[in-house]
């Protein structure tokens, strides 16, 4: 099977991550500890799992920090919370990773992973493929696939967690040009360490780039990225935990619930 992510080109782009790229890890953490409070449970035996672990140590202090690998080093149903931190979008087996997060979990522990959804960029997407196929009548791997909201809530499923919840969120980053956002997403560590990337870009297509997403920019002249954080959220199976009714095992009709009359549309059962 071919690879999407060379781990090494994604060690190496990481590595030249900055503090100040840090802000949407940064913002991502926020949010999970938000939604956690909203969970009814104390959690004592939590995981991160990330790529980034200053960011998601000093959210978690009490976590342990375990790194994006491949082969993750969690303990089987050790942990009652594991936490999977805007990094799995780089994984070339997203299933497996789930897999390995739902195996770590004691029975009734909580799962909650955040990461890039298919809306993310596509600002960027669009100016770049434009400029691409004006200036070399092709294109080339330079930005990072990424799921829908749809089918990255199915990974859940097949991951076997229980009760599985996917929703999203987006960010809006202004810029004063492309430029500028191509930076910062070097300083964030998300350059492009896909294992089919292209090489060289030359500066014409980089100014084609500027040129076209110049052209959507707000009245202050500055342009904007759209980042979209999806969550997938579920729970390893526990007799506890509720259970979908069998079908035709309803006690009530849903009209009286309703307070309505109930029509028949004349075809048979």
């Amino acid at each position: 099977m071919s690879r999407l992510t060379d781990p090494r080109r994604l060690t190496l782009t990481r590595a030249r991550a900055t503090a100040d790229g840090m802000f949407l890890q940064e913002d991502a953490a926020f949010e999970v500890q938000d939604r956690l409070e909203e969970v009814n449970r104390t959690f004592t035996a939590a995981a991160v799992v990330t790529g980034f672990p200053d960011v998601w140590r000093k959210a978690f202090p009490n976590a342990r920090i375990v790194a994006d690998d491949e082969t993750l080093a969690l303990e089987p149903g050790t942990h009652d919370l594991v936490i999977h931190g805007l990094s799995l979008h780089w994984a070339n087996d997203p299933v497996g990773q789930l897999i390995q997060c739902h195996r770590a979990l004691k029975p009734d522990g909580f799962f909650l992973g955040v990461m890039y959804g298919g809306d993310t960029l596509t600002e960027l997407r669009a100016s770049l493929t434009g400029a691409e196929v004006a200036q070399s009548g092709g294109l080339s791997p330079r930005l990072l696939p990424m799921g829908e909201l749809r089918d990255l809530g199915a990974l859940l499923q097949r991951a076997g967690f229980a009760l599985p919840v996917a929703d999203s969120s987006q960010r809006d980053v202004s810029y004063t040009d492309a430029l500028a956002l191509m930076r910062d997403l070097r300083a964030m560590g998300e350059g492009n360490a896909m294992e089919t990337r292209a090489g060289f870009t030359s500066r014409e297509v980089f100014a084609e780039t500027a040129a076209r997403y110049a052209r959507n920019a707000d009245r202050d002249g500055r342009i904007h990225a759209t980042f979209e954080f999806v969550f997938l959220a579920g729970w390893a199976p526990h007799e506890s935990q509720q259970k979908p009714l069998r079908p035709g095992s309803a006690q009530a009709r849903l009209a009286d619930a309703l307070g309505t009359d109930e029509t028949s549309t004349g075809e048979k059962p």
